[in-house]
């Protein structure tokens, strides 16, 4: 079944379902492309890997009592025995330490099969791109490179939380954005936002300037991936979406929510 929602499925964002539709959604951008661009281009998937450390990392798989162990109380033979039981002056808290995550981000790469050029990348922003840390840093190293260079360069953000991406100190005040950068244009690009609910613009892949440029219906592939990912099944749509939307937006997902029987 497609995803209930016209253009963006707000509760796709969740930091537990968001790592899941970021590869079920370069596969499907990929597997699309794939057969509209031979012979002469191919689609590659590329993988970008580092450390993120202290609040940019996540803590995985530490038990909740690893620090405090359960006090033990005295029992009935050790008060028949008037045996002391001795309290802490002090009782412990919890801390978060810091952690090393290795940390695994997928991208495209649109290539020329007779050269081995790359001649678009594709990025699907991630939650770590859009806060302080490693993965901003990273990313962002990466981003200016490619504006540098004559490659050209899409930037799909499908999330409302986070600080933007910059662009040359312009507002962005929609919630979700995609940039298309021909770098024949630049440092004119093309932007194209959008709201939680609007649809998702089609959007053109460019690549060399002689070539018909595809276009990328990135709404009818999320509703591939929300109907193979069976993600009805893991959605619980009686509780809100995280980030929380504002009182006019969760008023309307609400309205579309009850329509469809899912509240």
């Amino acid at each position: 079944m497609p995803s209930p929602f016209p253009g963006m499925n707000p509760y796709l964002e969740q930091p537990e379902i968001w790592s899941q539709v970021h590869k079920w959604l370069t596969l499907l951008i990929a597997q699309t492309l794939n057969p509209q661009l031979r012979p002469k281009y191919r689609v590659a998937i590329e993988e970008r890997v580092y450390d993120a450390k202290g609040e940019d990392s996540l803590l995985v798989g530490i038990p909740d009592d690893v620090v405090v162990q359960s006090s033990q109380t005295s029992t009935p033979e050790q008060n028949s025995a008037n045996i002391a039981v001795a309290t802490p002056a002090v009782k412990p808290k919890k801390v978060t330490l810091p952690m090393t995550e290795t940390v695994r981000e997928w991208y495209l790469e649109v290539r020329q099969v007779e050269t081995g050029d790359v001649i678009t990348v594709i990025e699907i922003i991630s939650p770590k791109n859009k806060r302080s840390g490693e993965g901003r840093i990273k990313y962002e190293s990466k981003r200016q490179k490619l504006l540098d260079s004559r490659t050209n360069l899409i930037e799909i953000d499908l999330l409302r939380q986070g600080k933007a991406l910059p662009m040359n100190g312009q507002s962005l005040t929609s919630h979700y954005r995609i940039l298309v950068s021909r770098s024949s244009e630049r440092p004119q690009a093309d932007l194209y936002g959008f709201n939680l609910q609007q649809e998702i613009p089609v959007f053109p892949l460019p690549l060399k300037l002689e070539d018909t440029e595809p276009l990328i219906n990135l709404q009818e592939l999320l509703h591939r991936l929300y109907d193979q990912g069976s993600y009805d099944l893991a959605i619980n749509y009686h509780t809100e979406p995280k980030p929380s939307l504002s009182e006019a937006d969760a008023a309307w997902m609400d309205q579309i929510l009850r329509e469809q029987g899912l509240r």
